[in-house]
């Protein structure tokens, strides 16, 4: 029994603390939204925009080489 009111008496004491500590665990660890989560979510959307901007690049280079093929065959269907 003595063990039990030790106890609640360490949790009157540091009620505040003990609130704001397990506060933190949700926000950062445990809740849908966690900050770890926003990390992961940021980083997976910056790799999306690279891979975005290599495919529009790769898009762009081959847009004018077909446009090029399309100048060239153009040329050769009308001196036929």
């Amino acid at each position: 029994m003595g063990k039990l009111i030790s106890i609640w008496e360490f949790i009157c004491r540091r009620k505040y603390l003990i609130t704001i500590v397990a506060f933190a665990v949700i926000i950062v660890f445990l809740d849908e939204n966690s900050l770890l989560r926003r990390l992961g979510y940021e980083r997976e959307i910056s790799q999306l925009k690279e891979e975005i901007e290599k495919y529009r690049a790769d898009y762009e280079e081959n847009t004018k080489r077909l446009n090029e093929i399309m100048k060239i065959f153009t040329f050769l269907k009308i001196k036929e």
